[in-house]
C-alpha cells in the first residue's frame, strides 16, 4: 500500500545503466550470457574498462536477467518492474517476519509475534528504502537481503529441525543474494553471530551451515574471478567516482589520511541521523555535499561519540540484553561493507547502503517496543504510532519524487546545492526538457537555470567534462553560440577525446559565425568563427555555404566560388547551392559560368532563379 504509488512512474536514476541503456538487457533473454560473462556496467558503457569506473567492478548478474526476461515478456514496460518491486518488497518484510519469529523466540516468549510484527512493520514503513523500492533498479538491494535472509531462515531451521535439505536451501539463497549484490557476505557474520548468541546449546552444530553458506561464497567468487579477474583496478582520480579527492588549484589530490578517516565518520553519524530522522531524503550524496571534514569538526565529533556508545551499549548488553547488543552488532556488521572503510564504494554515502544495515534499528525501537509496554501502554502504542505514521506519510510523498529523472533531479537539487553530480543531472534534465519546448520565456527560465546549476557543478568540480558539455549546450539553445562553443572547448582540454563535445563544437563555431554575420554584421568575426568550423568538420555543407556567403559579402569571389563549389559536390541535388555558386561567378565578373550554373539549378527546379531574378 505504501508503494503503490510507484505503479504509474517511469525509469530513473541507474535504471538506464542496468535496464533500457543496457544493450545485453534489451536483448531480452538472448541477452543473458553476456549479463552472465560480463561486468554488469559493461552492458551500459559498451567498451572495455569504462565498466571499472568504480574500484574493483561490479558482478551483480541477478537482477539484470530479471530485467533481461522482463524485458522480452513485456518490453519497455516501468510499470511491471515497479509492480515487481514492491512485490518483492513486501516478500522481503514477510521474510523478515518469520526471521523474527525463528531467532528471537527463544529470549521473547510470548511477546514474539508483537516484537516480529512492529520490527516488520518498521522495516516495511521506514522512508530510508524509498530509493531501493522506489527505483526499479534497486532491486539489486531486495533481491540481495531476500537472498541472506533466506539463508538466515534456513540456517535456524536446520539448527532446530536437523534436516539437511535446509543445508541446501541455505546454499541456493545464500548464493542467489551474493549474485544480486555483494552485501550479502556481511550475513557470514551476522548468521554466525546471531546463531552463537540466541542458540547457545546448538553452538557445535554451527559448524555444518557456516560451511553450506562459505561454499555458496566459495562458488560466488570463483564465479566473480573468472569474470573480473583478480585486477581490482587503480584508485580513481575522478571526483565522481572517488570523492576522497580535493582540488589543489591545478589537480586533484587524494585527502590526507586524517581528513578521509574524518569524512568517513562524519558520514557514519548522517546515517544514525538518517535511521531516526529520515529528512530531508536525497538520492545524491556525491561531494561536495559532504565537504572535507577534520577531526576538530563538531559534526565529526558528535558522530564518534554517537557510534563508541552504540557500540559500548553492543558490548555492554551482550551477555545481559541479547537483543540489543544483537542489533548493534547487525547494525554495524551490514554497514561494514558499504563504509568505505573496508573498501571505496565510489560515493561518500547513499540512502540505499541503509537498506540491510536499518534491520538493526528496526529491530531496537521494536524491543523498547516490547519492553515498555507492560506498565507504559500508552506511551508505547503513542511512540510506535507517531514513528509508523511519520514513517508511511514520509515514503507516500518521497514515492512521488521519484517519478522520472526530470521530478527526482529538479526536486533534489533543492535540497542540496553541493553535490556536482545532483546539480549536473539537474541541470542536464532542465536543459533537455527546454529543448523540446518552442522558444519562448518558459524555454529562456528553464536553461538559464540549468546554466545556473552547471555552472555550480563546475565550480564544485573544475574538470567535470560532462557539466561543461551540458552547459555549452544550454547556451547554445540559449543561442549564446560563441559561449557555448568555450564550453565545448573546455570539455575537450580536459578530455580530448570527448565524443560529444567533439561533435558539437563545429556546430556552435558555424552558428557563432552565422549571427556574427547576419545579425551584428560583423563580417570578419563571423569569418573567424566559420574558419574554426571548417577546421573541425570540412565537409559540413552549411558551414561552407556560409563561408562562401562571408567571402562574397568581403567582395573576396575567389574564395567564394571555392566553398560554394564544395557546397555543390556535398549537396549536389540541391538547386539552391548552384544559385549560389552562378552568383558568386556573376559578381566575379564571369557571366559564361555564372549562366551555366544557373542553368544546372534551373534543370533541378525550374523556378529555382525567381527569387534571384526579382
Amino acid at each position: 500500500m505504501l508503494y503503490a504509488n510507484t505503479l504509474g512512474h517511469e525509469y530513473a536514476q541507474d535504471d538506464a545503466i542496468v535496464i533500457y541503456d543496457n544493450m545485453y538487457t534489451k536483448q531480452g533473454v538472448k541477452g543473458i550470457h553476456g549479463l552472465l560473462t560480463k561486468d554488469t556496467f559493461f552492458g551500459f558503457f559498451k567498451k572495455e574498462g569504462k565498466d571499472k569506473l568504480v574500484s574493483g567492478g561490479r558482478y551483480r548478474p541477478l537482477t539484470p536477467v530479471m530485467f533481461a526476461v522482463e524485458w522480452q515478456l513485456f518490453g519497455k514496460k516501468p510499470g511491471i518492474g515497479h509492480l515487481l518491486n514492491v512485490l518483492f518488497f513486501g516478500l522481503l518484510c514477510l521474510m523478515i517476519y518469520k526471521l523474527n519469529h525463528a531467532l528471537f523466540k527463544p529470549i521473547l516468549g510470548q511477546h514474539i509475534g508483537y516484537f516480529s510484527l512492529v520490527a516488520a512493520l518498521l522495516f516495511a514503513a521506514h522512508p530510508i528504502h524509498t530509493e531501493v523500492v522506489a527505483n526499479i533498479k534497486g532491486r539489486d538491494e531486495i533481491m540481495s537481503m531476500i537472498g541472506a535472509i533466506g539463508a538466515f531462515i534456513f540456517v535456524l531451521k536446520y539448527i532446530d529441525k536437523q534436516k539437511s535439505i535446509q543445508l541446501l536451501w541455505a546454499f541456493v539463497c545464500f548464493f542467489l543474494g551474493l549474485m544480486s549484490k555483494e552485501n550479502t557476505i556481511t550475513f557470514l557474520a551476522v548468521i554466525g553471530l546471531g546463531v552463537w548468541m540466541f542458540r547457545p546449546n546448538e553452538r557445535v552444530r554451527l559448524w555444518m551451515p557456516m560451511l553450506s553458506i562459505l561454499g555458496a561464497t566459495a562458488l560466488f567468487m570463483i564465479i566473480r574471478t573468472s569474470v573480473l579477474g583478480f585486477d581490482f583496478g587503480a584508485t580513481s582520480t575522478e571526483l565522481m567516482n572517488n570523492p576522497y579527492l580535493k582540488w589543489n588549484g591545478s589537480r586533484y589530490i587524494a585527502f590526507s589520511g586524517a581528513e578521509k578517516m574524518a569524512t568517513i565518520l562524519f558520514t557514519l553519524g548522517l546515517y544514525l541521523k538518517l535511521l531516526v530522522l529520515p529528512h530531508p531524503l536525497i538520492h545524491d550524496y556525491y561531494p561536495r555535499h559532504i565537504d572535507i571534514m577534520h577531526f576538530g569538526d563538531l559534526g565529526v565529533i558528535l558522530s564518534i561519540l554517537a557510534n563508541v556508545v552504540l557500540l559500548g551499549l553492543a558490548i555492554y548488553y551482550f551477555r545481559k540484553k541479547r537483543i540489543i547488543s544483537y542489533s548493534i552488532f547487525y547494525y554495524f556488521i551490514c554497514l561494514s561493507i558499504v563504509s568505505n572503510i573496508v573498501f571505496p564504494i565510489g560515493t561518500n554515502m547513499s540512502e540505499r547502503f541503509m537498506f540491510m544495515p536499518s534491520l538493526g534499528f528496526c529491530w531496537l525501537l521494536a524491543w523498547l517496543c516490547v519492553h515498555f509496554t507492560s506498565n507504559r501502554k500508552t506511551v508505547v502504542y503513542a511512540f510506535l504510532g507517531f514513528f509508523l505514521g511519520f514513517y508511511s506519510l514520509k515514503t507516500v510523498i518521497r514515492n512521488m519524487d521519484w517519478k522520472n529523472d526530470f521530478t527526482l533531479f529538479t526536486t533534489d537539487v533543492k535540497k542540496t546545492t553541493r553535490s556536482a553530480k545532483l546539480l549536473n543531472a539537474a541541470g542536464g534534465a532542465l536543459s533537455t526538457e527546454a529543448s523540446k519546448l518552442d522558444k519562448g520565456a518558459k524555454r529562456n527560465n528553464m536553461l538559464n537555470e540549468a546554466i545556473t546549476h552547471l555552472t555550480k557543478a563546475t565550480e564544485i568540480h573544475p574538470t567535470y567534462k560532462n557539466a561543461f558539455l551540458l552547459r555549452a549546450n544550454s547556451k547554445y539553445w540559449l543561442g549564446q553560440y560563441a559561449e557555448a562553443a568555450k564550453d565545448y572547448e573546455k570539455a575537450l582540454q580536459i578530455d580530448p577525446g570527448y565524443q560529444a563535445a567533439m561533435d558539437n563544437l563545429p556546430l556552435a563555431l558555424r552558428d557563432a559565425g552565422r549571427h556574427f554575420g547576419e545579425v551584428d554584421k560583423n563580417y570578419p568575426k563571423a569569418l573567424n568563427y566559420l574558419k574554426q568550423a571548417y577546421e573541425l568538420n570540412p565537409e559540413d555543407a552549411e558551414t561552407n555555404r556560409l563561408l562562401g556567403i562571408s567571402y562574397g559579402l568581403q567582395q573576396d569571389h575567389i574564395n567564394a566560388i571555392k566553398y560554394f563549389k564544395k557546397v555543390v559536390d556535398l549537396d549536389p541535388k540541391v538547386a539552391q547551392s548552384y544559385v549560389n555558386l552562378g552568383i558568386a561567378y556573376l559578381n566575379a565578373g564571369d557571366k559564361a559560368s555564372s549562366d551555366l550554373w544557373f542553368d544546372k539549378a534551373k534543370a533541378i527546379d525550374p523556378n529555382a532563379l525567381n527569387q534571384f531574378s526579382q
